[in-house]
């Protein structure tokens, strides 16, 4: 398995992930399977982002398996912090290694930028994998978000964990 940033070339690999990752884990995302399909251009779209954005995605060869999206805060205020976003490893090869290296990689990779201080990433409450991940990275739990995210019909919690450098 390797890592690397993504870039715009991968933008087409990344967005059939993505829609894979809202089709199969609904409760994990704040957007939706079906919002996404409507997307105008969808793959420009996303090539785009990834210019602006730092993307690292997890490959078996050339098959894309695993993302994580680091966003830094832009203004003078927020730049000591960034959140993870997008995270998501295909089904058939969790369990593998593939989320661990990823959160492995963009810890490294933040450590390394300039006045960056804190970490934070939102797991759906009931993620106990994403949750055991995270705090074996020394991420902690600093708010339970009540009916964060509704799906199918229900309310889920989300778990806000931070980690600071």
């Amino acid at each position: 398995m390797e890592i690397k940033r993504l870039s715009p070339s991968d933008a087409e690999a990344y967005w059939e992930l993505r829609l894979e990752a809202l089709k199969n884990n609904p409760e994990a995302f704040a957007s939706s399977y079906e919002e996404a399909i409507l997307k105008d251009d969808p793959i420009e779209s996303t090539a785009r982002n990834m210019k602006s954005g730092v993307t690292f995605g997890a490959f078996e060869g050339d098959e894309l398996i695993g993302v994580i999206t680091l966003v830094r805060g832009t203004g003078i205020k927020v730049r000591h912090k960034a959140d993870l976003f997008a995270v998501y490893v295909t089904p058939n090869k969790r369990g593998k290694g593939a989320g661990r290296a990823l959160l492995s990689h963009v810890l490294e990779y933040a450590k390394h930028q300039d006045g960056l201080l804190k970490l934070s990433v939102s797991v759906v409450s009931t993620n106990e994998n994403a949750k055991h991940l995270y705090k074996s990275f020394g991420f902690k739990t600093i708010l339970i978000e009540e009916k964060a995210l509704f799906v199918k019909g229900n309310f889920l919690d989300e778990e806000h964990m931070v980690q600071f450098f």
